[in-house]
């Protein structure tokens, strides 16, 4: 397994269209800059997916750099549209290990897989707006493990609530 020390993991909403691209791209420098080695992506569609892409993209020029595709079950991606499923197999073939925690669907796969993103890391680059849900859980419990957090979604108010 990777050193927690250094290594990061994502978590953020489906609904990411790229529009803070530029910030995660800076995310991943900055903790890389920091010692950080490797990042694990949950591989859900919009913001994880893309992290992943962003990762995988950088991995030419920033030596050592290492993806890890965490699927929550097997089959996660045939829920997908044929867009995201392309890009999920696509993202997992690439990646530098794949972990799949469970055969198959379960209620609260979902929370176990962002329990081990956490609970593997020492750093986290959310996008989080403040919405209910799975990326809310996963930014309060990074928090109360005193996780390196940076949030790209950069709302100032967003902190008090955290």
């Amino acid at each position: 397994m990777c050193d927690r020390d250094t290594t990061a993991c994502f978590t953020g909403h489906r609904s990411y269209n790229g529009c803070r691209d530029r910030e995660l791209e800076a995310a991943i420098r900055e903790l890389y800059a920091s010692g950080y080695r490797t990042f694990l992506g949950g591989m859900a569609m919009g913001f994880d997916l893309s992290a992943a892409e962003k990762v995988l993209a950088l991995r030419d020029e920033l030596a050592g750099l290492r993806f890890v595709a965490v699927v929550p079950f097997e089959g996660m991606q045939r829920g997908f549209s044929e867009s995201w499923r392309l890009r999920f197999e696509a993202v997992v073939a690439a990646s530098d290990e794949c972990i799949t925690l469970a055969p198959r669907y379960s209620a609260g796969v979902y929370a176990v897989r962002n329990n081990y993103l956490v609970d593997n890391s020492s750093a986290i680059i959310a996008y989080f707006t403040g919405e209910k849900g799975g990326t809310a859980y996963t930014v309060r419990r990074a928090t109360k493990r005193l996780l390196r957090l940076i949030n790209i979604y950069n709302n100032p108010q967003l902190q008090l609530v955290l």
